[in-house]
């Protein structure tokens, strides 16, 4: 299914995501310009796995695990080079998404997903940005999303069906 994913953007959505996502067993590159923003999503990640053993929701070795999953990357084309499912978490910007996906589809495989968390920006007008809108989703997660079990799924005018199938999985 998805052996590789890159979530961009290391903030509280971000850093929410990558943690999920590495807890679940997933290999994640989080990528972000930012080192501070990089360190300052790791340690929140671990603050927030410690809570979970603490309350007996997750194992120590889980814990140490789900870490080990999760590598940070300053350089967008090395984080999303091998990505299947990319999940874009920047700041909710139009002009910033745009440009955004637009590397995307310049440096993700061919076969990539490219989705995006935005709650209020139409995925159809971000896949405008893309040469692949088939290929352009929306998956927009609750925060805190450690804590909420919930994913809304988006499609945009163009989304092709077997991609949402992909991510019903």
């Amino acid at each position: 299914m998805f052996n590789q994913i890159a979530v961009i953007g290391a903030g509280t959505m971000g850093n929410g995501i990558a943690h999920v996502f590495a807890q679940y067993g997933f290999n994640v590159n989080l990528v972000d310009r930012d080192p501070a923003q990089l360190e300052k999503a790791i340690l929140t990640i671990t603050k927030n796995l410690e809570r979970q053993v603490a309350k007996e929701l997750l194992t120590k070795e889980a814990s140490i695990q789900t870490l080990a999953r999760i590598n940070k990357v300053q350089q967008l084309a090395e984080g999303v080079r091998t990505a299947d499912l990319i999940v874009e978490a920047a700041t909710e910007n139009t002009d910033l998404k745009l440009s955004i996906f637009k590397e995307l589809d310049q440096l993700a495989p061919e076969t990539a997903i490219l989705a995006t968390n935005t709650s209020s920006i139409s995925i159809t007008k971000i896949a405008s940005a893309t040469k692949r809108p088939e290929k352009v989703i929306g998956m927009h997660f609750m925060n805190p999303v450690p804590v909420m079990k919930l994913v809304e799924i988006i499609n945009g005018y163009s989304t092709d069906a077997a991609v949402t199938r992909k991510l019903w999985r």
